[in-house]
């Protein structure tokens, strides 16, 4: 079978690879869709970042070359013999995130992680072994290609819930990207009365607004765009979530936030940043991150995605086959600022 395997920067080659032996936990998942995710942006453009190179990784075992995608959604194929809750033929989403599994789970992300299709093989493949405890059933009447946004789509309502967002609550959002545009539609579906994002491009203002922006502001065009912000929501946000990852929009997002309230961060750094805490301290503001999401978290946003509480159908911006994954996905996100969310159609595979 094909698959999109990654051996180095600028280095993703479809060719074609084995399926491992399926271990006892596992089933194999015949992949319908897979979304190309800002972390295998990076991994293509300045990797490794997550991909085990010089030796394996200590929770999956897994190291370079590997099959890339950790966004996917697929019918189940074959079970393992320990396989207790799943069967042939289930629709199922993904939760690639894989831990030691010893803390609570809203602790256990932070005691070591690795993922599925950047620690191991994943999904930018016809099939691919997925351990049960990483499966989540999906209604069969609902579309498989919306379900390969459920995966980014909770990394934005774990955010929602760091922030403790509240209804009526106003918030501001720095980055129009796949993730900052998924967090506006978080926060419409948390009931935030305000939500405000914040980009340099005009093409991704307006995906924002169509995911449920209330406001954008282009700090090209505005003298002040801390001054552009609280002239909508007087005296700030209750909650800014920093989803650009650069030092002025951190900046900025600790400006734009009300005195006791939250910021937010949930993009990648690509490189370290200072800031002076003094500016933190005087904001009287709450600084806290966040990173994918619990197993509630997940649970919780198949059922928003799969029942329509979420629309993530804007989101999706363009679908292509596995061959052409280098040329229309990777290049084309790193060029093209109309892309938000490119999937790989693999249903036909």
């Amino acid at each position: 079978m094909k698959a999109a395997v990654w051996h180095g920067v600028k280095d993703v080659r479809v060719e074609d690879v084995e399926l491992k032996p399926t271990k006892s936990n596992e089933v194999v998942v015949r992949v319908a869709y897979a979304g190309i995710c800002g972390s295998d942006l990076h991994e293509y453009l300045e990797g490794p970042v997550f991909i085990p190179v010089d030796q394996p990784d200590e929770l999956t075992g897994g190291q370079a070359p590997l099959t890339m995608g950790h966004e996917f959604s697929g019918v189940i194929e074959k079970v393992g013999p320990d396989v207790a809750n799943f069967k042939v033929g289930d629709h199922v989403s993904i939760n690639p995130t894989v831990t030691k599994g010893i803390s609570s789970d809203d602790l256990d992300v932070y005691d070591g992680y690795s993922f599925i299709g950047l620690s191991t093989d994943g999904g930018f493949t016809s099939y691919v072994n997925v351990p049960e405890d990483n499966l989540y059933h999906l209604p069969e009447e609902f579309s498989l290609k919306l379900a390969a946004t459920i995966e980014p789509t909770a990394v934005a309502v774990q955010a929602i819930k760091e922030a403790d967002l509240r209804f009526g609550e106003k918030v501001v959002i720095f980055g129009a990207g796949p993730i900052g545009v998924l967090v506006a539609a978080a926060a419409k579906a948390a009931g935030a009365t305000k939500i405000v994002a914040v980009d340099l491009s005009e093409v991704r203002l307006r995906k924002a607004l169509e995911m449920g922006a209330t406001d954008v502001i282009n700090p090209s065009q505005v003298p002040d765009t801390i001054a552009a912000i609280k002239n909508i929501i007087p005296g700030g946000a209750d909650a800014s979530f920093e989803v650009a990852g650069v030092q002025p929009t951190f900046e900025q997002a600790i400006d734009a936030t009300r005195p006791r309230g939250s910021v937010v961060i949930v993009s990648i750094f690509a490189k370290p940043i200072s800031f002076n805490p003094m500016q933190l301290m005087n904001a009287g503001v709450k600084l806290t991150t966040t990173i994918a999401y619990s197993k509630e978290t997940f649970q919780q946003t198949v059922a928003l995605v799969s029942s329509g509480q979420i629309n993530v159908e804007p989101v999706i911006t363009d679908t292509i086959s596995l061959d052409s994954i280098v040329s229309d996905g990777f290049e084309s996100l790193t060029s093209d600022k109309s892309q938000a969310k490119i999937l790989i159609d693999l249903s036909k595979d």
